[in-house]
């Protein structure tokens, strides 16, 4: 089976996490606009938190009710994908731009449970460039702090994000630590947020594969 076939059959075995009347997080990405249509083909009754008003608005079209995050103090479930993920559930995410309200509506959720097909699962991060989400301003002296990590940083031109930011694209990282060196880009002043998502983790990697959906 191809990708795209196994991000269909992940999506559709997402559905059995949302529960009716339930109020989730929604990610963003090819494997999420899967998830959305099988929700608008099997339509209940749900109020989700969305991180990017490309989602918001395939929400909506769904039949969804979209929520300010402000309006919670937290989330049963945040449902979203990945670019790569580990067996430790380490991840990269922000292929799709989104990857700072991404971290917050995963940082608010109880569960984080990330869908990916089996392509996306390695056993080390890095051969996806990272993502860094960075001030404009400030991208080229965050792209020469990035170099002293070994980092190529390609900025992504023509992109702007939901928050009005840029996003490096960051080729060549040793990511032997995701967690400390999460921390350390951080650190970086211009840098917005980070595409690692290994201080916060998945909870559960549900992977698609040509023979069925494998739990992580």
């Amino acid at each position: 089976m191809s990708a795209a076939e196994n991000k269909r059959k992940v999506a559709a075995a997402a559905l059995r996490y949302l529960k009716d009347g339930a109020t989730v997080g929604i990610g963003t990405g090819t494997t999420v606009n899967c998830l959305i249509e099988e929700l608008a083909a099997h339509p209940r009754r749900l109020k989700a938190v969305s991180s990017s008003e490309g989602t918001s608005a395939r929400l909506t079209a769904a039949g969804v009710q979209v929520l300010d995050l402000n309006d919670l103090t937290e989330l049963s479930l945040y449902l979203d994908g990945a670019d790569e993920a580990t067996r430790r559930r380490h991840l990269v995410k922000g292929g799709g731009g989104a990857l700072t309200r991404e971290k917050i509506v995963a940082e608010a959720a109880r569960e984080f449970v990330c869908l990916i097909d089996d392509s996306k699962l390695v056993e080390k991060l890095g051969a996806f460039p990272v993502p860094v989400e960075v001030i404009p301003m400030a991208r080229n002296l965050v792209a020469r702090h990035l170099a002293h990590f070994g980092g190529r940083s390609v900025w992504r031109r023509d992109f702007v994000t939901d928050n009005g930011n840029h996003i490096l694209d960051v080729h060549g990282l040793t990511v032997d630590d995701p967690p400390a060196l999460e921390s350390a880009l951080n650190q970086i002043p211009g840098v917005v947020t980070v595409g690692l998502f290994a201080h916060r983790p998945a909870d559960l990697l549900l992977v698609g594969t040509d023979s069925g959906v494998v739990e992580i």
